[in-house]
């Protein structure tokens, strides 16, 4: 708080209330060089009353030249000062000397460029400025600038979500909630770049056109989301699953080459999906038929030719009786090997 100091009245001609408006930064030294008044917003970054105690002892004059007493302060009047607190050495702030009629001298400080720091770190507001100092321009300045930072950054996330949202949808089957054709080349795409070893399974519904036919498309559309769910409990965090067509799915399954580990992976698959489902009241029977290719390091990355033996080997459990799994090429031979994992 500001100190009533009857000196200070008589030499300024105003009482501590009135100069620690005008000045909350200012410090009043007596002949000694103690502190005898200092004003409110002072007293408030150093922490504790300044009152008594020697100018020495609270302030470190960093420039132009030390002043080892009260007289090497005045001799420095008119100059400007660059000091700092000794409870906030971290804190540069500015002032201006001018001595006083008994001797004693007055000395206006002032933030400069340790403003915001100020603010933030000692909690400062606008009352702790003269309504006519610079710096409450500037705090105004501040707080506009961090009003408006801060609402473009609500905007960009905003924008970003909308974004992220959008390239979502935009790569998602509708129906099912699984990739689309456009994530699934995507993702072909950057696979086959990377040069990682993965397996290509198509997936045909066998008997869906007899649900759709006999129950019509509502019951269609759950039983391929049905499916859809069953397709995507059997896909790790690496692996895709894609509905590329009415009942035609895709699935890229990362790292696992071996056909016979790919025949048993499809021959799962089969049995779970001929599994009855059930909507409401009515009980609808699928199978499936599954063609495989396999993208090995050595191979060359061609998207279309494992698409095309997909569709070979697809083709190929077709005209074996449906309900079937194929890999493309001599490797099918492995498919039921008995060790298996």
């Amino acid at each position: 708080m500001v100190q009533q100091d009857t000196g200070a009245r008589a030499l300024i001609g105003l009482d501590g209330a009135a100069l620690g408006r005008l000045m909350p930064m200012h410090l009043c030294l007596d002949a000694a060089g103690s502190i005898r008044q200092a004003g409110p917003t002072l007293e408030r970054i150093a922490g504790a009353s300044l009152a008594g105690r020697p100018f020495s002892e609270v302030f470190v004059l960093r420039r132009p030249a030390a002043a080892s007493d009260l007289a090497g302060l005045l001799a420095l009047a008119g100059r400007r000062l660059k000091l700092t607190l000794t409870a906030a050495p971290s804190l540069a702030l500015k002032g201006l000397v001018e001595g006083l009629p008994d001797g004693g001298a007055l000395i206006d400080i002032s933030m400069g460029i340790s403003l915001i720091e100020a603010v933030n770190r000692f909690d400062l507001t606008l009352r702790d400025f003269s309504p006519t100092d610079l710096a409450v321009e500037l705090l105004y300045l501040y707080e506009s600038k961090s009003v408006v930072s801060a609402e473009l950054r609500r905007l960009a996330q905003r924008l970003n979500g909308a974004r992220v949202s959008a390239e979502h949808e935009a790569a998602t089957d509708t129906l099912t909630g699984l990739a689309n054709r456009r994530r699934l080349d995507a993702t072909l795409a950057r696979l086959l770049a990377q040069g990682r070893a993965f397996a290509l399974m198509q997936i045909d519904l066998d008997y869906f056109k007899q649900v759709n036919d006999s129950h019509g498309h509502a019951v269609g559309d759950a039983v391929l989301r049905e499916v859809a769910h069953l397709l995507r409990g059997h896909c790790r965090n690496q692996d895709l699953v894609a509905r590329v067509g009415g009942d035609e799915f895709v699935m890229l399954i990362v790292d696992i080459v071996e056909p016979f580990r790919l025949a048993r992976i499809a021959e799962r698959l089969i049995r779970q999906i001929e599994e009855p489902i059930h909507v409401g009241m009515i009980d609808c029977n699928v199978s499936a038929s599954i063609g495989v290719s396999i993208f090995s390091r050595q191979d060359d990355p061609d998207a279309r030719r494992l698409m095309r033996e997909a569709d070979a080997a697809l083709y190929e459990s077709k005209g074996s009786g449906r309900a079937r799994v194929t890999v493309y090429a001599a490797a099918t031979a492995s498919a039921g090997d008995p060790d298996a994992a």
